[in-house]
């Protein structure tokens, strides 16, 4: 017995065709036309969906399969958006936001998301950076095996840090400086862990995306090892496709 309809995301009608997808519960993915919008949807067998790795991947590849398949406007939904029938849906999403909507989908045309993430090993560029600054290191060096004063044992470790964030900041604006230029819009994101220091999602057209990959691939090259890059040229467009940004 369902518990309602699961809803993945929504293009501009008439929206994919003859997709053959399998969504949550191994539930086929269907297409429900209502007012201008297409939705894609699957019947829905649980009333609230864990917000697990599995779960979540799957949310995703649904959008990215229909994507693939040449339906590139496409607004996702969050996660675990379960509704009880259609007149719920265009009675909480259509009738207050139709206008909205629309202009997300005028935004977003030709358009496609890209995802930069950034990590390092922040006691290697350490290391990297006393060898580059000798008077710092021996600045370093003269806390170990000598008594300072507290005041001294911070100043020396605020120094530290100080250039440490300096040569972060650096390479961000590196980043920024190669490909912020091929973007409509870019959205920089909160860091994912103690080795992220720039995790980005930027907005491009379509067919720049082959220039753009380039680009992260020279930037790889000119900082050798010292940075482990994760880019992800496809993906359905969730940070682009927000209410709250029309």
């Amino acid at each position: 017995m369902g518990c309602g309809l699961y809803l993945y995301g929504i293009f501009p009608a008439p929206g994919p065709q003859g997709l053959a997808l399998q969504g949550l519960d191994k539930q086929p993915v269907q297409t429900q036309v209502v007012d201008e919008f297409t939705f894609l949807y699957s019947e829905a067998k649980q009333k609230r969906y864990l917000a697990s790795r599995r779960n979540l991947l799957g949310h995703e590849k649904v959008l990215e399969d229909a994507m693939q398949q040449g339906y590139r406007t496409l607004l996702p939904l969050q996660f675990g958006l379960v509704v009880e029938d259609w007149d719920a849906v265009s009675e909480q999403l259509i009738v207050p936001h139709k206008t909205r909507l629309q202009a997300l989908f005028e935004q977003l045309e030709g358009k496609r998301e890209v995802g930069v993430k950034i990590f390092w090993d922040t006691n290697a560029e350490l290391q990297l950076m006393l060898e580059e600054n000798p008077e710092l290191k021996a600045k370093r060096d003269s806390l170990q095996g000598q008594v300072l004063s507290m005041d001294l044992t911070i100043q020396i470790g605020q120094e530290l840090e100080r250039s440490l964030e300096q040569r972060k900041e650096a390479i961000i604006n590196r980043f920024r400086e190669e490909l912020n230029d091929l973007a409509f819009e870019v959205v920089e994101n909160e860091l994912l862990s103690e080795a992220s220091i720039y995790n980005a999602a930027y907005l491009i057209p379509w067919d720049a995306e082959a220039t753009f990959g380039d680009r992260v691939e020279s930037l790889d090259r000119e900082f050798e090892q010292r940075l482990r890059i994760r880019y992800n040229n496809f993906t359905a467009p969730f940070n682009f496709a927000q209410l709250d940004r029309v």
